[in-house]
């Protein structure tokens, strides 16, 4: 075949695009679970993170069995179900179901004979989502940490949210008011509470006012449906 004809030009530019193609189809195949092996690890190391443990990659999952003695899935009235694997819950795309098809995982760790309850997190900030997970005492009212992430917020405002001195701003901080009623933990601008762990808010980021009520509606919203499963599981505390 002649090399200068259109023909040959045609048939060489097709063999080449199928050859790429392939190749880079079978790369990303071949990545794949490790992809899938680093998402598994960091969710453990967030999970984790929330109770005061660190891990590093070759620990976490030694590390994670070691201190989360239990994975629950909930429906929406609180209702623990078996029909999936909580772990493997993918919570960007739980939300996009109807609510009383969504599932909601729980983890339920022990640290030197202490009790926690971990909650995973997702919501909307500025420009994309948000999502994290926050830990609660057994008491299901002291948050022992919180640990968030983003997709999206920018840069030096909304995207502080992932800096270790904004989450340790939740530490110790109640979800329910002296009344005994749910309120979550309010993000609040202009926050002047100093070190008050009792008034339910945290000290907003300079300038990330949206992504802040972000995480405020977010912790409110998720941590909502787990209050009926949580409330049987300690019956000494007096909560609404």
């Amino acid at each position: 075949m002649n090399r200068d004809s259109n023909a040959y030009t045609f048939i060489f530019a097709g063999i080449m695009v199928v050859i790429v193609a392939s190749a880079l189809a079978f790369a990303a195949t071949s990545l794949q679970p490790i992809q899938a092996k680093n998402i598994k690890i960091e969710k453990m190391q967030n999970i984790l993170a929330t109770i005061g443990i660190e891990a590093s990659k070759e620990e976490a999952e030694e590390t994670y069995h070691k201190y989360i003695k239990e994975e629950i899935a909930l429906d929406n009235n609180g209702e623990v179900k078996t029909d999936v694997k909580a772990f493997d819950v993918d919570l960007a795309k739980e939300l996009k179901k109807d609510v009383e098809k969504q599932r909601f995982p729980l983890y339920v760790a022990d640290v030197e004979g202490k009790k926690f309850y971990v909650i995973p997190l997702r919501g909307a900030g500025l420009w994309d989502a948000i999502w994290g997970y926050v830990s609660l005492e057994d008491d299901i009212n002291t948050v022992k940490g919180a640990v968030f992430d983003h997709k999206g917020e920018t840069p030096g405002l909304g995207a502080e949210i992932t800096q270790v001195w904004f989450q340790q701003r939740f530490e110790e901080e109640k979800i329910f008011d002296e009344s005994g009623d749910f309120v979550g933990i309010t993000v609040q601008k202009g926050y002047s509470g100093g070190s008050n762990k009792d008034d339910n808010a945290v000290d907003a980021i300079s300038g990330a006012t949206i992504t802040g009520d972000g995480v405020t509606k977010m912790i409110h919203d998720r941590l909502e449906f787990y209050l009926s499963y949580l409330k049987k599981q300690n019956t000494k505390v007096a909560l609404k």
